[in-house]
């Protein structure tokens, strides 16, 4: 089983990403699941989803406590709350930020991490562009894509136009593209940075 755990903020689609996921998972015939853990949170208040895929069928119904990825859609809550509790020591983070994991202060955090699984992209630029609003989750669904294999770009724009009318489904199709290929082109120039790498 695979279970990603995305943190986000009130408002950032935190949700829809985490149901998109699944649906882009089920639509390549696996089991997949997804919940989110908040109460009455105003908009801007952190927000964590939760998502489990499979190819069997998932009895659990717990929070995700040691997720194999995270997706932060708000790189402001890396200090604020403990995102990183409980990721597996060769989990994947995917961070929405143009920043590096050293910019961040996170270089002593991901010390010992795999390399080709620690990833940023802006998808909250990305989004403006394509959308014209702040709307980090969709792209951000394209990077995973990309960084994890877990699921294709194709499984992720079948769920975004399952579930956006046609206009703004586009605009979503485009902005998981593009992020997908700005993690490809960023995992491809980590590898080449790897000793031993040809």
């Amino acid at each position: 089983m695979f279970q990603v755990r995305i943190h986000g903020r009130g408002g950032q689609g935190v949700v829809t990403a985490a149901e998109t996921l699944s649906v882009a998972a089920f639509d390549e015939g696996r089991h997949a699941q997804a919940f989110p853990s908040f109460g009455s949170e105003r908009t801007g208040a952190p927000v964590v989803a939760f998502c489990r895929i499979d190819d069997r069928e998932i009895r659990l119904r717990e929070p995700i406590m040691e997720p194999d990825a995270l997706i932060i859609q708000d790189p402001t809550l890396l200090h604020q709350v403990d995102v990183f509790a409980g990721l597996k020591r060769d989990g994947y983070i995917l961070i929405n930020t143009s920043r590096s994991f050293e910019a961040l202060g996170l270089g002593e955090f991901v010390r010992g991490c795999r390399p080709e699984r620690l990833c940023t992209v802006p998808a909250t630029e990305i989004s403006l562009r394509h959308l014209g609003r702040s709307l980090p989750n969709v792209p951000l669904l394209g990077g995973f894509a990309a960084l994890s294999g877990l699921i294709q770009l194709e499984s992720v724009a079948k769920a975004i136009r399952e579930r956006f009318p046609a206009k703004v489904a586009e605009g979503n199709v485009v902005a998981a593209g593009e992020a997908f290929d700005v993690v490809r082109a960023e995992m491809a120039a980590t590898l080449a940075k790897e000793p031993g790498h040809a």
